[in-house]
């Protein structure tokens, strides 16, 4: 089965960037040598990382392998709705801005390595910080998970391409391998692997994305030609790969979805800097001001965001791209067409590596994070633990997490991934309260928090199964209410906050007073 202009020189393209990669990763060990049996040292950086690299890290954490398949699938099958990942990036950097100086100053004076190391001295509550550290780790395995699905919908069409046959257990085998050397090398290397392997990886999606946008357009009749052709087929495309009537709009967005999209937004704005990688790439920062200048930049990545989502209308000028993806009979395969068909056979190596160590580069900064989280908050807070034992049980958790992800794909559908991810994302949510506005107020009392999280969590889980029970499975992260559908997080958010302030309010009216073994002084400035 022949997939466009991919044959032996993508695959050695492919090859040879890839060992290129591996290289980096092992050599990152190296690089800006410290105490790799520290937990801080592995899982952290050393925090050494200057702007540059924050801003390459942060950027891995944002152009994943996932997103690469997901948003332009998403804007191909459903249409502008999905465009809602635009405005969320841009607010999510503002919110980061607010509040990830603070906690890399508060880390940094007390010494912590996790966001849940802060909230128990916060809050004086260790069941608090267990609660916050769980519920990062539940939420970060789907969206693992999601990286290596992103990395299928490359690995499927490459092997196509050159053998002429789609082989599921070749893929299969072939992610075996660059797991197993992805778990080779963040053991040895840590958050260093990942920060190096990530600069080369933001390189290589910067080049294929630029060149795509440019060259496509350019040759096939550009956008005009897309959205005329989108506005003729899109109810082909929706019949093919939705199984329901009707066009899909492209153009502008329906009045009734309006709601959902700023909801969308604003809610996975809240949750992407509560995601353990997130934070653990921020907390990696040389210094504040360094954190604040590398923060400030990553709008750039949201303007490639916009031209990547783009790419799920420009398949419409390309048809024999398209009629691929029709072929396949899913929206997954939106940029591997679009590239197999309208580009060289080596920038096509090139572009299809992008995405695949996109897909590995944040496997290993979530795997830390996980790692950190199950050690520092969890083990440790019924084990003492020496540093050096702290460590190394941080750099296996790290490795079983990854294969125990690779298993979940390998083991349950694609689309169960799916789903739970957009789960995973209005459960980390919960952990606002505690993390967001711990940073600014210590008024929040520890029970009436942990009360909250609780509340949210149900009424998370109670809204998702109320608004999917048509479905039978998790198909909609949206719930109806009288001023339209709205993302079930914010909903979900708004009675863990009541919970908590009224909670908290209870609380101080009986004799409770904050909690003083985090000073204001301590969050607002280095000592």
């Amino acid at each position: 089965m022949a997939l466009g202009n991919i044959d032996a020189v993508s695959l050695a393209v492919f090859l040879v960037l890839f060992a290129i990669f591996a290289f980096f990763g092992f050599w990152a060990s190296r690089w800006r040598r410290g105490d790799l049996s520290r937990i801080d040292e592995w899982g952290l950086g050393g925090r050494k990382l200057g702007w540059l690299l924050v801003w390459f890290l942060m950027g891995a954490d944002l152009y994943t392998a996932y997103t690469f398949i997901a948003v332009p699938s998403a804007m191909l099958t459903v249409g502008s709705l999905y465009f809602f990942a635009v405005p969320y990036v841009a607010w999510a950097f503002g919110i980061a801005l607010l509040t990830m100086p603070r906690l890399w100053t508060v880390s940094r004076n007390k010494g912590y390595v996790t966001a849940a190391d802060f909230v128990k001295d916060r809050f004086d509550s260790r069941w608090l910080a267990i609660a916050i550290a769980l519920t990062g780790v539940v939420a970060e395995l789907p969206y693992i998970a999601l990286q290596i699905v992103g990395m299928q919908a490359v690995l499927a069409p490459m092997i196509a391409g050159v053998t002429g046959v789609v082989s599921k257990s070749v893929s299969d085998i072939a992610l075996i391998i660059a797991f197993i050397v992805l778990a080779a090398f963040t053991f040895t290397s840590g958050l260093r692997g990942a920060a190096l392997t990530g600069v080369m990886k933001d390189i290589l999606i910067w080049i294929t994305v630029l060149a795509v946008i440019i060259i496509v357009p350019l040759s096939y009749g550009g956008f005009a030609t897309a959205f005329s052709n989108a506005l003729h087929n899109s109810g082909t495309v929706n019949l093919e790969l939705n199984h329901a009537k009707g066009s899909i709009l492209y153009g502008y967005l329906s009045p009734k979805l309006i709601p959902a999209y700023f909801s969308l937004s604003l809610g996975s704005a809240f949750a992407l800097y509560l995601y353990p990688h997130a934070i653990n790439g921020s907390l990696s920062s040389e210094d504040k001001e360094k954190l604040k200048l590398g923060t400030s930049l990553l709008p750039i990545y949201g303007v490639g965001l916009a031209l990547l989502a783009l790419f799920g209308v420009l398949i419409y000028a390309v048809p024999a791209a398209l009629n691929s993806v029709l072929k396949l009979g899913a929206g997954t395969f939106v940029v591997p067409s679009l590239i197999a068909y309208t580009m060289p056979d080596w920038f096509i190596g090139l572009a299809y590596l992008a995405i695949f160590i996109g897909g590995l580069v944040p496997a290993a900064i979530m795997a830390i994070g996980v790692a950190n989280l199950l050690v520092r908050n969890v083990i440790k807070e019924f084990k003492q633990l020496q540093p050096r034992t702290e460590a190394n049980l941080a750099k296996i958790i790290s490795t079983v997490f990854k294969f125990l992800a690779l298993g979940f794909v390998f083991l349950v559908p694609a689309s169960y991934a799916i789903q739970l991810q957009l789960l995973g994302g209005i459960l980390i949510t919960q952990t606002l309260p505690a993390i967001f506005l711990g940073l600014y107020t210590n008024k929040l009392n520890g029970k009436a928090t942990l009360a909250g999280w609780a509340i949210g969590i149900i009424s998370s889980l109670a809204l998702v199964i109320e608004a999917n029970a048509k479905f039978g499975v998790i198909k909609t992260s949206l719930y109806a209410t009288p001023v339209g559908p709205l993302y079930i997080a914010l909903l979900a958010l708004g009675i863990n906050l009541v919970v908590s302030v009224i909670g908290s309010a209870i609380a101080y009216g009986m004799g409770w007073r904050p909690s003083q073994k985090v000073k204001a002084e301590e969050i607002t400035k280095e000592l």
